[in-house]
């Protein structure tokens, strides 16, 4: 391990001195390993581990290249290490998305144009009373995930992209077992789009604080 830790390491020194690009095609193995001072199982392994969390892109046939190195991608890893929460550590998830989503929310109502305010209503629109705890909850997902987007920072986006799954559960818990959940939840989303709306990014912090925190305070009540 220490091998290939050091592998990791030269590689990584590789792409943030600027030597290799997003989109550039790594030399040869041998010539790798050679120039590295490195075994050729090492910077296999290396290459292995750096194409597990999408900074290396191995084509079989072809060669092995940096990715774009984008946001979204680096952090797509996210998303599977929180599918390994425990579901007593669901509350330190909601204490991380209070921080984040209402930073989000504020950057959103500086930043999203007509249209894209118009989409967000138009996701709030779509649940009607009729609908079961699921699909209201999925509204849920698509009405935040809309607010990240329309935050303009790729960053923020991928992160709260990748913690929202880990509070999905106890989001239908609570639709499920207390009593005008989903009403509020509602109320609070327009609240939420009327701020944006008015470009009011201090508004819009506190109502998306108040929101994520209901869901925190039910959660530290029922466990």
């Amino acid at each position: 391990m220490a091998l290939t830790d050091e592998a990791i390491g030269k590689i990584k020194n590789m792409i943030t001195s600027g030597e290799l690009g997003p989109g550039d095609r790594l030399p040869k193995e041998a010539d790798l390993a050679r120039r590295l001072g490195l075994s050729r199982n090492s910077l296999r392994e290396a290459v292995k581990a750096l194409s597990i969390i999408r900074v290396l892109d191995v084509r079989q046939g072809d060669g092995t290249y940096v990715t774009s190195l984008a946001p979204q991608l680096l952090l797509d890893m996210l998303g599977f290490v929180v599918d390994f929460h425990r579901d007593d550590t669901v509350l330190e998830f909601l204490e991380v998305r209070r921080i984040l989503e209402p930073a989000a929310t504020a950057l959103a109502a500086q930043r999203m144009d007509a249209e894209a305010i118009a989409n967000l209503q138009a996701v709030l629109d779509d649940v009607g009373d009729a609908s079961d705890v699921e699909a209201l909850v999925a509204n849920d997902l698509e009405f935040h995930r809309q607010i990240a987007v329309g935050a303009g920072n790729a960053v923020l986006c991928s992160l709260l992209d990748g913690l929202s799954g880990s509070t999905t559960r106890a989001r239908i818990w609570r639709g499920v077992t207390q009593e005008g959940a989903v009403t509020r939840t509602r109320e609070q989303h327009q609240a939420i789009v009327d701020a944006i709306t008015a470009g009011q990014a201090e508004l819009a912090r506190s109502w998306a604080t108040v929101h994520v925190a209901g869901v925190e305070e039910w959660l530290r009540r029922a466990l």
